[in-house]
């Protein structure tokens, strides 16, 4: 599991660009475009929330904004949407997928 200050590099983070979320039949995955469709191979499912999370950071967020989106949308405590946002945002930085 990660931490906040595993993952955490500063207040505001953005997808790369090139890559784009799609909903294929009732999953959603977020597959390359242009010059990253060479760079990397493969798709990266995710979850609804993930899908949520993703949107978010497609524009830029920061770490509180992705927490409070979470809190607002389930039925879930301030530790857990702490700890399933530094989760996706350290799938994230492993996988290279943010600025």
């Amino acid at each position: 599991m990660y931490h906040y200050n595993d993952v955490w590099n500063g207040d505001y983070m953005k997808v790369r660009d090139n890559f784009i979320l799609k909903k294929i039949a009732g999953s959603f995955v977020v597959v390359p475009v242009r010059t990253r469709a060479v760079d990397f191979s493969g798709i990266i499912k995710l979850s609804e929330s993930g899908a949520m999370l993703w949107e978010l950071l497609a524009v830029g967020a920061e770490r509180d904004d992705l927490i409070a989106k979470l809190l607002a949308e389930y039925d879930v405590d301030e530790a857990k949407a702490s700890a399933d946002v530094d989760s996706f945002i350290g799938k994230l930085q492993e996988a290279d997928l943010l600025e």
